[in-house]
């Protein structure tokens, strides 16, 4: 939020649904995927007046699955690029690396996190008005009674 709010001047919103319960997730991988999708939601993000939204609820198409959804109003991705996004050390554009920094691991990193926890994740994207990257985790003990974060 410090970076969003102070260096880039982006509004960071989150919509948690009340007493979910757990997923099946290791918390410190689970952070490292939500700082992944939220760094590069600010990254890409021009600085002003847009926002990136953090939400998670239950999966409207699988009650197994809560979804975690990062989006944001920035640069978009073009669609030829979306199916590669979570290759290593893919970048949609090489000049990126110079004014955002990284190595295009990122998104790779999630891909490959998520899916050892038993989960998903998929991008959809409009070129000029923004991304959003969709995660699918399995809840624990069939959804019973404890509350989500692993």
């Amino acid at each position: 939020m410090p970076l969003a709010r102070r260096e880039r001047q982006i509004t960071l919103v989150r919509d948690v649904t009340p007493d979910l319960p757990r997923v099946l997730a290791d918390r410190q991988r689970l952070c490292q995927v939500l700082l992944n999708l939220a760094r590069n939601a600010i990254t890409y993000t021009p600085t002003g007046a847009r926002i990136v939204s953090i939400t998670l609820s239950r999966a409207p198409t699988n009650p197994d699955f809560l979804l975690l959804t990062v989006a944001d109003t920035g640069i978009g991705i073009a669609p030829e690029d979306l199916d590669r996004i979570f290759e290593r050390f893919y970048r949609t554009d090489a000049s990126r690396a110079r004014t955002s920094g990284g190595f295009g691991l990122g998104l790779a990193i999630v891909r490959d996190l998520v899916t050892a926890m038993g989960g998903s994740v998929r991008a959809e994207s409009t070129p000029g008005e923004g991304s959003r990257f969709h995660v699918m985790l399995r809840i624990a003990d069939g959804g019973r009674g404890r509350r989500a974060g692993g």
